[in-house]
């Protein structure tokens, strides 16, 4: 028999607790997604707020029980501004948040170790955080880490670089492999009927990021530029002195690099190489992320044109995505999809 509703009256969890049968505290188990419930249990209860037409209001029962989000980001130590972007938009929102309940932290772990970032996951206490952040590779032992998180009810995303394969719960970032395409497109078009070799730093191979921006810019050269000649991959571990001492031989072992695309960040180290060799004779590049260093570098024609997704949107999308899941509320996807942008010299931002 379905149960009349009130219509004078607003539904509480009180009244589905009562339809469903089941206790308050099984009720908010199931209102905030947390595990321990049984299927069975769940439809009840899912049922009985279908037939009651409960809305929930998050903001007025968060501030009831006091809650208090945190949300943390991991990311990788490196020498990299991109990532110490990421970290100081991580601090200006955890400000601005403040007054909404909501603390942001950051930690640092080892660059392409797995098992430090493996480590640091399992160390994230579930009583104390609600989601997790994570910009890292993608190997078996990472997964695991983030199954257990997801076990323990913390929501995760992936930034920057997926991580298809686990249990995460959305990824925030730029579709690496467009952006590889993209890059292809932007370096041909540039280079347009002249033959010669092309140079592809990257940070690691092991690196879903790093490698599904060579295989879109694979696919694309040899679709729309087969006269070109793609070099492997130079990985240089975002290590800007690394890069810097691999070049020269590069260089020498191949005199007709006429194109380089600069797809991690090894930004530094490449612009070290080309102040140290003056007289070389410069290819066209095409790089990753607008910093402080490659805006230089396009505003002094050293860098033709930078490929790059903003900082503050990743942040602020990490957090609303994190935020919706822990209340079990609906996402914007549209909202939180990072756009691919291109900077050229003539339109870098001020």
């Amino acid at each position: 028999m379905k149960h009349e509703q009130n219509t004078t009256t607003t539904p509480t969890i009180n009244d589905i607790a009562r339809v469903a049968q089941v206790s308050l505290a099984t009720v908010d188990r199931v209102l905030n997604a947390r595990p321990g419930v049984r299927e069975v249990t769940v439809k009840k209860v899912n049922k009985a707020i279908a037939e009651l037409g409960y809305v929930r209001d998050t903001a007025a029962a968060n501030l009831a029980r006091g809650r208090v989000y945190h949300f943390t980001f991991i990311l990788p130590s490196t020498n990299n501004e991109f990532v110490s972007m990421l970290e100081t938009q991580i601090d200006q929102l955890n400000r601005n948040l403040r007054h909404e309940r909501t603390k942001l932290s950051f930690l640092r772990v080892a660059a392409f170790d797995p098992m430090a970032l493996a480590a640091a996951i399992k160390n994230i206490d579930p009583n104390q955080v609600d989601g997790v952040a994570i910009f890292g590779p993608e190997t078996p032992s990472v997964r695991d880490s983030v199954a257990q998180l997801k076990a323990n009810g913390v929501t995760v995303v992936s930034l920057v670089a997926d991580i298809p394969s686990s249990e995460r719960d959305n990824y925030v970032g730029v579709d690496n492999v467009a952006a590889g395409r993209t890059a292809a497109q932007l370096l041909g078009r540039f280079l347009g009927d002249r033959q010669g070799k092309v140079l592809v730093l990257t940070g690691s191979m092991l690196a879903r990021d790093h490698l599904e921006r060579r295989l879109g810019f694979d696919e694309t050269m040899a679709r729309d530029f087969p006269h070109l000649d793609i070099l492997a991959s130079l990985e240089g571990r975002d290590d800007p002195d690394l890069i810097q001492r691999l070049l020269p031989e590069v260089f020498t072992d191949n005199a007709e690099i006429i194109g380089i695309y600069s797809s991690a960040a090894g930004n530094d180290g490449l612009l070290r190489h080309f102040a140290t060799y003056p007289k070389l004779t410069r290819p066209v590049v095409v790089a990753h992320e607008l910093t402080s260093l490659s805006r230089t570098a396009l505003d002094e024609g050293i860098f033709d044109a930078v490929i790059s997704q903003d900082a503050g949107h990743l942040v602020r999308s990490a957090v609303r995505i994190m935020r919706a899941n822990s209340d079990n509320m609906p996402i914007n996807l549209a909202q939180e999809r990072i756009r691919i942008d291109i900077y050229l010299k003539e339109n870098m931002p001020p």
